[in-house]
């Protein structure tokens, strides 16, 4: 037997369960693969990658890796976008030699929960499952619960499931309702924009629908590890009678997701739920039953405003906090070297990276790629890496692969300046304990050359000496730590600089 055949024939690690602050990796997947098989001179799907591939995803430590895209596309939708000279424009200035075969559809254009042919179908999924799970990699993958393709087979089959309209309707507001298979049906949409046109919207109070999305997620639970779900707010109760009102129908007892994450659970207990969320719903949607929400106001106050802000951001309950995902790019977010360019994306990466909760990051953030695809797009343009920017990810993710990211406590540190000094605003610091295990991160969120002094709240400093080794810069630098018990460890930073110390004393240092 061949050393290959003894590789197929190993079965997969064993399961392990989640850690309370997980790294997470998102992959545009069909985008992924397009560039695998240009790199490898072959067709490549999720059952053909070839294992170095994922070894390289491995050996960043992730816990899971997103696999954006994977389900069934629409020839439908994929009809509907080629007629939107909107969304063609946006193709030519992301791929400036966009073919029409380039529009592989929406994935969030969903024809059926199964994995796209083209992608490896049902048996690639379970390919890169397994081949993740050896590495100890967990599988994510997506769930839309406000719409489906117009081409879905429960227009068909359960029209019922959806928000209708009259022949009127589809008259009057075209861009609102679409006739289909001899019924009007409401077009996809959040409240606050107009309808998306390649999808129908579903009815989040229908009873006999809440079982059909159980049953699709029980199904999926038995490929993946976790879902990241679509807009997660849109089909809580409040917002859905503020957006289709008498049209839903009569208001259910339960709440959507109380409903449907509870019975999901009762039979995958380690199913994880990850809200797309936003309009400051994130605690609500933790109340009824998410495992973590997106923080997308870390990163607009990381974009736009201050470390003074983010500070007070990040004062918020420990409980709440360790619900939260963090990140600097997605792929609904402008890429990380265009919003957060040179030093300040750096910067905003360390944060993102050394917080509690899930800290996400997207598949050509660590190579400075600048072009931010539609998710239309089957391919992209060929972008050349910032091998500078690449090594600093190696370095971070390097650092915080280690238990005391994942299981540790975490705290912020206060900070404090002196007279005629006000720069320490500018520098927001947190400690990670386990055991004697310490670590002091310390960011200057600012474009000004800032110092401050950091307090930790560790006991007996006083008779120690400190080692403080940055791990990410790679410099040491030896304290009294009568100077860290009082006025604080004195900080200078540059421009979005900052301190990634491993803190080691002569003595046992704790937390207090």
């Amino acid at each position: 037997m061949s050393l290959a055949t003894l590789e197929d024939t190993k079965a997969p690690a064993p399961p392990t369960p989640w850690p309370p602050s997980p790294t997470l990796y998102e992959i545009d997947t069909w985008v992924w693969l397009s560039d695998l098989a240009r790199k490898h001179g072959r067709p490549v799907d999720l059952g053909s990658v070839p294992r170095p591939e994922w070894d390289a995803i491995a050996e960043f430590g992730f816990d899971a890796v997103w696999l954006m895209g994977v389900w069934e596309r629409s020839p439908a939708g994929i009809a509907i976008a080629n007629e939107n000279g909107g969304l063609i424009a946006d193709f030519r200035r992301a791929l400036p030699d966009f073919e029409i075969v380039d529009n592989v559809g929406s994935p969030y254009c969903i024809r059926n929960y199964e994995v796209d042919s083209h992608l490896g179908g049902t048996a690639g999924l379970a390919s890169a499952r397994k081949e993740l799970a050896q590495r100890g990699i967990k599988l994510i993958v997506d769930f839309v619960p406000n719409h489906v393709a117009p081409d879905h087979t429960w227009t068909i089959t359960h029209p019922e499931y959806f928000v209708q309209g009259t022949t009127q309707d589809a008259l009057n507001n075209p861009d609102l309702f679409l006739v289909r298979n001899g019924n009007v049906f409401a077009r996809g949409r959040d409240p606050n924009f107009p309808a998306w046109p390649d999808v129908l919207q579903l009815n989040a109070f229908h009873s006999g629908l809440r079982i059909a999305i159980v049953d699709t997620l029980r199904s999926i639970a038995g490929r993946a590890d976790g879902v990241r779900c679509d807009m997660a707010m849109l089909p809580m109760t409040a917002i859905f009678e503020r957006t289709w009102g008498s049209r839903a129908g009569e208001v259910p007892a339960h709440e959507y997701w109380r409903d449907v994450i509870g019975a999901v659970k009762a039979a995958s207990p380690d199913f994880l739920f990850v809200g797309e969320a936003y309009w400051n719903l994130e605690w609500d949607l933790q109340q009824q039953g998410f495992d973590y929400c997106y923080d997308k106001k870390l990163y607009d106050l990381l974009e736009h405003s201050n470390a003074e802000a983010v500070r007070l951001h990040l004062c918020a309950d420990l409980a709440y906090q360790k619900k939260l995902l963090r990140f600097i790019e997605n792929h609904d977010e402008p890429r990380a070297a265009s919003a957060f360019a040179g030093a300040k994306q750096r910067a905003a990466a360390l944060t993102v990276a050394t917080l509690p909760g899930i800290r996400m990051f997207h598949e050509g953030e660590f190579e400075g790629r600048t072009v931010r695809p539609p998710v239309f797009l089957g391919r992209r343009p060929e972008e050349p890496a910032d091998e500078g920017l690449r090594r600093f990810y190696r370095k971070l993710l390097t650092a915080v692969n280690r238990p005391i990211f994942r299981i540790g406590d975490w705290a912020l540190c206060e900070r404090g300046g002196w007279p005629d000094n006000s720069t320490y605003q500018n520098i927001a610091a947190w400690h990670w304990t386990l055991e004697y295990e310490r670590v002091l991160v310390v960011v200057n969120l600012s474009d000004s050359l800032s110092q401050a002094h950091v307090r930790v709240p560790w006991t007996g400093l006083s008779k120690e000496t400190v080692k403080l080794r940055d791990r990410v810069n790679g410099v040491e630098y030896v304290r009294a730590g009568t100077e860290m018990d009082s006025p604080g460890l004195y900080v200078e930073l540059a421009p979005w600089g900052f301190h990634f110390f491993e803190v080691r004393g002569s003595g046992n240092v704790q937390a207090s």
